[in-house]
């Protein structure tokens, strides 16, 4: 990895929060401390390798820290399971095992429940300003912070990946056509769809394609049409389903609390603005995209974009809302408050 060291970090510091404003509000904020130290941190992802985000994403984001620091910060980006299985990233960076990870919260909402709210709730966000306001200005994200430290974690926060998209073996309009529907799914979005009459199935991602062509799932989202587009779900659905059940639905970066603290003022300032920087970067590339893809779909594909019923949208509100009150219940020391601010947030934009 290289780096121009013409600009001092100092500089760089000084002019990236007026650049960056629009994507990391970063203006007006407090001066930073200068650190000494030089971190190198393994940073493992779910993502797997060949996709066209891995590198437009999840290795951009260890350039842009890395430049941004000077050198003085590097990720060592790894590819799932690399180090450790997906599914124990928590606990391995927890322990430190990993340094810290670029990866999907609804995998432990089992341990910390709120994270689901961190992937966002279907039928929710419509834009990505949305999604951020609800996170930083309305104080979602430091509540997900509260409870992911109470586990050793530190939260950096969420990236987008644009929106969810369903692809399928067959066409889902109504609300009717859920019903029996064996849909791949994780997280608070699995039991949405299973309080719609759907049978969520949950399937690794490196298993998606073997599973619709064999029919154990008839349907699968893994984010949005450019995401499963990556993963070569194209050749194994006939149709793709619009619009997006979010805008935008997103990961996360979290780090090892003990390493975290070794960071100085300035490299944290850094990571928390690389991930806003990213998120935006991210979700656009994302869309575009889509849309390109979709058009591909329907020439290359012979494939069909189904737009579904606006009942489907409203009812898919009515259970994420009923879903996301049964969890603040279960859980009322984080998700209870963040999902206090959802309803909120609903309400606010009239989506309620």
């Amino acid at each position: 990895m290289t780096t121009d060291k013409s600009m001092s970090r100092r500089n760089f510091l000084k002019t990236t929060a007026a650049a960056t404003a629009g994507a990391t509000a970063a203006v007006g904020a407090p001066a930073v401390i200068a650190s000494n130290n030089s971190f190198k941190w393994r940073m493992q992802t779910h993502w797997p390798t060949g996709t066209w985000y891995y590198e437009a994403v999840f290795e951009e984001l260890a350039r842009r820290v890395y430049e941004a620091t000077d050198g003085e910060l590097e990720l060592e980006t790894h590819r799932p399971g690399s180090i450790v299985s997906t599914g124990d990233t928590l606990r391995a960076v927890r322990r430190g095992t990993l340094d810290s990870a670029f990866t999907w919260p609804s995998y432990w909402i089992g341990e910390i429940p709120v994270a689901g709210h961190l992937n966002g709730n279907l039928a929710t966000f419509e834009s990505h300003e949305e999604m951020h306001f609800f996170f930083y200005e309305m104080g979602a994200l430091d509540i997900i912070r509260d409870a992911y430290a109470a586990h050793g974690v530190y939260q950096v926060g969420p990236w987008s990946s644009g929106g969810i998209a369903i692809y399928a073996r067959d066409p889902i309009q109504s609300v009717s056509d859920f019903e029996g529907f064996n849909i791949r799914s994780t997280g608070t979005a699995a039991r949405v769809f299973q309080r719609m009459g759907a049978a969520p199935v949950s399937i690794d991602g490196g298993e998606l394609y073997q599973a619709l062509q064999t029919g154990v799932a008839d349907g699968v989202h893994w984010g949005g049409v450019a995401a499963g587009w990556g993963m070569n779900l194209q050749e194994v659905n006939n149709y793709i389903m619009q619009p997006d059940l979010v805008a935008h639905t997103n990961g996360e970066v979290i780090v090892n609390l003990d390493k975290w603290n070794e960071l100085g003022e300035d490299h944290k300032r850094v990571m928390h603005d690389a991930i806003r920087a990213t998120s935006a970067d991210s979700s656009a590339k994302f869309r575009h995209q889509d849309f390109k893809l979709m058009q591909e779909f329907v020439d290359d594909y012979d494939g069909e974009i189904i737009q579904m019923d606006e009942e489907v949208i409203t009812e898919m509100r009515r259970h994420t809302m009923d879903v996301v009150d049964d969890i603040s219940e279960d859980d009322p020391e984080y998700s209870g408050k963040v999902g206090d601010l959802l309803h909120e947030f609903m309400d606010m934009t009239g989506k309620l």
